[in-house]
């Protein structure tokens, strides 16, 4: 029995346990969970949507109406709950979780469903000196909050309340106020309220709704300050225009945000959510997963229910075994539900967004009725309901496309009896995948566009297409730009080398020089904005350094990643894979007999020749590394790092009938010579006797390939993986020495310009080929005797990782920090 600790008892951390408990049941005790949870607040698990009929007062509806699972059902579920207590922070290393109370609960799988918090403007006057909220504000999201409304609108007549925020949140709160007694207006930033669900017809028509309520709408209007009296007690509201608005209550309802802190705080990966994958496992993890509003999947976070409901299912199947092929792909947005009394229901876009959109409008502002469909080749995008929303079940499945659309498309509104030369990014389909890393769509893209992103940085964060592999970026930009119409602004931050510092790779690499600043700690200190740490600048900035200073660099164990910690990869059951080096794919009987002593004594389960001519050894534990290193006495073969990995090599002219270069010696000289080098993204390097190309040369990020003669034409740029891209001819020279010169000045140059983690198939066309050939082959800049000379520093100062076994860098370097998963497990071959 595996123990499982779920630290949130909301919503989504309390679905995950009932979908766990029902594909459980049956079970034997091996295949079972012992299940505990730890929630902040002091009660069983409830529904938060209903905290606004609460807040209306209606009847039926209290505290005790509110709970989904009450305190027994987790007795009678064998669950133990640790309620009003905090989980503050997380070990990853030792799998345990510390609360607030100093209590200590250990795990084997961890979900982590914190959900969200609301999200509070940094305004002044809304908080006291020491952080908490003044007197009179609220936000809307907990039991605690309604009370304290509740209260406060109780305790006299003829108070006023603002609301931050005409979204749903927004609106549900001042319906509640208002049938409190309160005089209540809501101020909106936007054009028109709910402008995330409606378009501003609908929006025109639900103002009119909420006004005939008594309750004030301000649009167009950014709140910056909070006006206090001199007792503290809030007074009101400035605005951006200088006006103002008294109130004795204000209510935060602009927007949530992931409550990610805990996950933060235990170094998982944080963009706007925990970043999980199909499993909703997250980034670099075996053991621990992310579900609900705290997660980030396919760069999309949720805030509705029903992705939640979905996510914990595929969780479940998952951690169970119940359907290991249980996959969740993200979810599509409807919502269906009632505002401050009025039905809605949306899904898709708003409205037509290409000259042949078939759009279907009906506006009828005195019954305050408001419907639109919007149809594009056949298929419903989008579908808008106000007033009368009798028709959103036929629209929700034909949104879904699990029914054909009718002919006459207004009876999509009423009964009416219902039953390319792709090739360029304007003709794609909306729902052609992008980017293959994230599954991000052309439709994704472009509604991205339209709710305000105008760079690809906005793109970025907002879908992570590009964020993957890279390759999908060239059409990410081009669909950016037909989406915005050719508006498209620059992102400040695109050229810089890492977010949180504002200098190009250059620029840093200068002052880093000059500053003589040599660890990560440091440059952030002096560098960062605020000095304050990013932890996603933490591996390419380790890679600067040791570019600029080599061995001399201060080497902090924390700015590496786990692979370049111990020196292997990692695989996705916390084994790691050791890939000897073999100069030029070239090796001995003597080696082969290692390599087989190797896996027998230290059972390893999968011995596999590598596209890259080398034997990987795959499944060895973290703490055997050491042992098989010695055991091999071969070098490292760089399988792991951002670094040059191999020069493949053929046969040559030493046997081959058609060779007419000696590739085999050239490959192994050239690694000799930069072996184990740092790079912005891994490096692969081929060297091909005659142009039949067995070695596949031409699609390396460095390629050589012999003309006879004892000349070589060198290839630079080429790819074979995620992307498939020919290299192009840098120069063709003359002897082997000169090969290695001129690959040495390409190489020096990639490393102190290219971005992290930009491959040279993206950096060769972004710098272009006849600025190359200027630069290093005619050294037209005069640059090209110090990147020779910053080379051979470099390899100068080369030292093989695995000699860390003699000298580990820490007492838990090669100390085993997770337990073995019992899956996925490397199979045995």
């Amino acid at each position: 029995m595996q123990r499982l600790l779920v630290v949130g008892n909301g919503m989504a951390g309390a679905r995950t346990v009932e979908e766990i408990l029902a594909r459980s049941a049956g079970k034997d005790a091996d295949n079972t969970f012992e299940i505990t949870m730890i929630g902040d607040e002091p009660y069983g698990n409830y529904n938060r949507i209903m905290l606004s009929h609460v807040l209306a007062g209606e009847t039926g509806v209290d505290d005790e109406e509110l709970l989904l699972n009450p305190m027994s059902w987790y007795r009678e579920n064998g669950i133990t709950l640790y309620a009003g207590d905090r989980a503050i922070s997380l070990d990853r290393f030792a799998k345990s979780v510390r609360c607030e109370s100093g209590r200590v609960v250990e795990y084997d799988v961890l979900v982590i469903a914190t959900g969200s918090n609301t999200f509070f403007p940094n305004m002044d006057g809304l908080r006291e000196p020491d952080g908490r909220l003044a007197r009179g504000v609220f936000g809307f999201r907990t039991i605690a909050d309604t009370n304290g409304m509740l209260q406060m609108a109780g305790a006299q007549d003829e108070l006023a309340a603002v609301v931050i925020g005409g979204g749903l949140l927004g609106l549900e709160a001042a319906y509640g106020l208002r049938t409190q007694g309160m005089k209540v207006d809501v101020v909106h930033s936007p054009g028109h309220l709910m402008n995330q669900q409606l378009d501003e017809r609908g929006g025109r028509l639900l103002r009119n709704k909420i006004t005939s309520l008594g309750v004030g709408v301000h649009t167009s209007k950014r709140t910056t300050a909070v006006r206090r009296t001199e007792s503290g007690s809030v007074a009101g509201v400035e605005f951006n225009d200088g006006t103002w608005l008294a109130a004795d209550m204000i209510v935060v309802t602009a927007g949530i945000r992931p409550n990610v802190e805990f996950a933060r705080g235990g170094g998982l990966v944080i963009e706007r959510g925990i970043v999980v994958d199909d499993q909703l496992r997250c980034e670099d993890e075996g053991s621990i997963y992310a579900v609900g509003e705290c997660c980030q999947h396919r760069g999309e976070v949720y805030g509705l229910v029903a992705p939640l409901w979905e996510q914990a299912a595929v969780l479940a199947d998952h951690l169970t075994g119940s359907n290991p092929a249980a996959a969740y792909h993200g979810s599509r947005s409807t919502t269906k539900l009632k505002v401050a009394g009025v039905d809605v229901a949306a899904m898709g876009v708003q409205g037509p967004e290409r000259e042949d959109d078939e759009f279907v409008q009906f506006y009828e502002p005195r019954s305050g009725t408001y419907k639109s469909v919007v149809v594009r080749d056949g298929k419903l995008i989008g579908a808008t309901l106000l007033g009368d929303i009798g028709k959103a079940n036929f629209l929700t499945q034909a949104f879904d496309e699990k029914v054909p659309l009718p002919e006459e498309r207004i009876s999509m509104l009423f009964d009416m009896g219902t039953p390319s030369a792709a090739t360029s990014a304007a003709e794609l389909a909306d729902d052609v995948q992008v980017c293959n890393c994230n599954g991000v769509t052309k439709g994704a893209i472009v509604a991205c566009v339209h709710a305000g992103a105008k760079s690809m940085g906005d793109i970025a964060a907002a879908t992570r297409a590009g964020k993957g592999c890279g390759s999908c970026k060239g059409l990410v930009a081009d669909i950016l730009a037909c989406a915005a119409g050719g508006a498209v602004e620059s992102d400040p931050a695109a050229d810089w080398y890492v977010p949180c510092i504002p200098l190009t790779k250059p620029e840093l690499i200068a002052v880093v020089r000059e500053r003589d600043l040599r660890s990560v700690s440091q440059v952030f200190a002096e560098l960062a904005t605020d000095g304050r740490e990013d932890a996603a600048s933490k591996m390419p900035l380790a890679s600067l350094l040791r570019t600029v200073w080599g061995p001399d660099w201060v080497d902090e164990r924390g700015a590496l990643f786990i692979n370049d910690r111990v020196h292997a990869n990692i695989q996705r059951d916390g084994t790691f894979s050791v890939v000897p080096q073999m100069k030029g794919g070239v090796t001995t009987p003597d080696q082969l007999r290692r390599i087989a002593d190797v896996a027998d004594k230290y059972g390893v389960p999968l011995v596999k020749v590598t596209g890259g001519q080398r034997i990987d050894l795959l499944g060895i534990k973290k703490e055997d590394l050491p042992k098989v290193w010695g055991d091999l006495d071969m070098p490292s073969g760089f399988a792991y790092g951002k670094s040059m990995r191999t020069v493949k090599t053929c046969v040559g002219s030493d046997f081959c009938r058609f060779g007419l270069g000696d590739s085999t010696a050239l490959g192994i000289a050239m690694e000799e010579r930069f072996q184990g080098l740092e790079t912005p993204a891994k490096l692969k390097l081929a060297v091909a006797g005659c142009p039949r190309n067995c070695s596949e040369a031409l699609c390396k990020d460095l390629g050589v390939v012999s003309v006879g003669d004892d000349r070589w034409e060198i290839y630079v740029g080429g790819a074979a993986g995620a992307h498939v891209r020919k290299g192009d001819l840098l120069a063709t020279v003359v002897g082997a020495e000169e090969v290695l010169r001129v690959a040495g000045l390409f190489i020096q140059h990639y490393r102190e310009t290219a971005g992290w983690l930009e491959r040279t198939y993206a950096w060769v066309p972004r710098v272009g080929l006849e600025t190359l050939q200027r630069t290093l082959i005619d050294d037209a800049d005069g640059i090209a005797e110090g990147l020779a000379q910053r080379m051979q520093t470099s390899v100068d100062g080369y030292r093989d990782p695995w000699q860390d076994r003699a000298e580990p860098k820490s007492p838990a370097q090669f100390t085993p920090s997770l337990p073995l998963l019992p899956l996925p497990r490397v199979p045995v071959r």
